[in-house]
């Protein structure tokens, strides 16, 4: 029989105890709510439902998700209610996927800093894009694009770097043209890597300034003024990376492709190897190796696995996706019309603009769990014929006593 494979909620179920016992009161609010979450998702704790067959009898019981935007286990069905969204906002042009990534020492500050930090990657990596884009030597149109925050790399260490997916063009500075960009290439990434740096460097420093970073441990002499500038100072110089990845190969891919990236965690249930004598295994890419040595496999130390998995997690209320220019919220849909419209006069079909019917109610979480794994949750498992009704609602339990003690 096949050993079960573990999840990242194991680790915390097993380990979770140990290490806040570890960390004591320097284990802040935002983890110990990530680990609850993680560690009560799909069990009694969070409630549920149970199901019976119609024909046979068969009963099973279903435990709610947490919903946690960190728990590995919650991410597919909510990438697939995402995909269904966005789908909407497809535009019938190339798309293309750049990713602004910042250097070590600012990843430094950024560890202990991460809403200002963060926010300040998000304006400085929009306002690059924006500004080359309407430069006329470039593209010369007003581009609409959304960005997602990754911060971790691939063996779980703070790695702040945006994925940005772009249209490829934007509309004219009058908005009576569709301007679209070289085939194939977008806008030149050293030009894009030397404006981000100066961006977001000044916003760092005004930041400081302004008293809004707050330095500990390591990193306490980067206080003093002299001490934040001898650190930031490097960054100065080096080369900012900034890469274009080759144009996907048409808009229906760049959903696909892109929900991947969206609905992302630290490290997914499917790399994990091993969970045994207080040891995490998993997998991971080395992507300074050749292809055929890439692959490779890690052991850390659980309380080591968890805190780099902790590190991950996002300030309360901090949007990691977030859209600009053309897919701004506030004029998206009409911006969005007008692209169609001038694309319609370019191209001789336009099979993207049929994707969407808004008359069509959205599916129910049980249609995406069917077509993400073949499965149907309505259809009874024991018999071919029978359906599964609910016929009973579990209560989830109170995390504490109605009434506290308060002797």
């Amino acid at each position: 029989m096949d050993r079960p494979t573990p999840t990242v909620a194991d680790v915390f179920r097993r380990y979770g105890d140990t290490y806040r016992d570890h960390v004591g009161p320097s284990l802040s609010m935002a983890h110990r709510r990530v680990i609850t979450a993680i560690t009560q998702c799909r069990t009694a704790a969070l409630g549920g439902h149970v199901e019976q067959c119609d024909r046979c009898g068969h009963t099973r019981i279903w435990y709610n998700s947490c919903r946690n935007r960190h728990c590995p286990t919650c991410q597919s069905l909510a990438r697939a209610a995402w995909i269904d969204d966005r789908t909407a906002d497809l535009l019938d042009t190339e798309y293309f996927h750049v990713v602004f990534t910042v250097p070590q020492a600012i990843a430094e500050i950024a560890a202990q800093n991460k809403a200002v930090v963060y926010g300040i990657l998000f304006r400085a990596t929009a306002d690059t894009l924006r500004t080359i884009a309407a430069d006329p030597r470039h593209l010369g149109a007003e581009i609409g694009f959304f960005a997602v925050l990754h911060t971790w790399g691939q063996t779980i260490l703070h790695h702040p770097h945006l994925h940005c997916v772009v249209p490829g063009g934007g509309l004219s500075p009058d908005g009576t043209r569709w301007i679209a960009c070289r085939p194939g290439f977008f806008l030149p990434v050293r030009v894009l890597s030397r404006l981000f740096r100066r961006l977001f460097l000044e916003s760092l420093q005004e930041a400081f300034d302004d008293g809004q970073l707050r330095f500990a441990a390591s990193l306490h002499t980067l206080a003093d003024p002299q001490g934040f500038a001898d650190h930031v100072q490097p960054a100065r110089k080096t080369e900012w990376v900034v890469y274009a990845k080759p144009p996907f190969a048409g808009p229906r891919q760049v959903l696909d492709y892109v929900g991947r990236y969206t609905h992302r965690v630290a490290i997914s249930n499917q790399r994990l190897i091993n969970i045994d004598d207080g040891h995490v295994q998993f997998r991971y890419k080395d992507y300074r190796a050749d292809a055929a040595s890439m692959q490779q496999t890690m052991t850390l130390g659980a309380p080591e696995f968890m805190r780099r998995f902790l590190l991950h997690v996002l300030p309360a209320g901090f949007h990691r996706m977030r859209h600009y220019g053309l897919l701004g919220n506030r004029h998206r849909t009409h911006n969005l019309a007008r692209c169609r419209q001038l694309l319609a006069g370019t191209t001789a079909a336009h099979p993207v603009a049929a994707i969407a019917d808004h008359t069509v109610p959205p599916p129910d979480y049980r249609d995406r769990y069917e077509a993400l794994t073949g499965v149907s949750l309505r259809t009874c498992p024991v018999c071919p014929d029978g359906h599964m009704i609910v016929t009973e609602c579990l209560r989830r339990a109170r995390p504490f006593p109605e009434f506290p003690d308060t002797s």
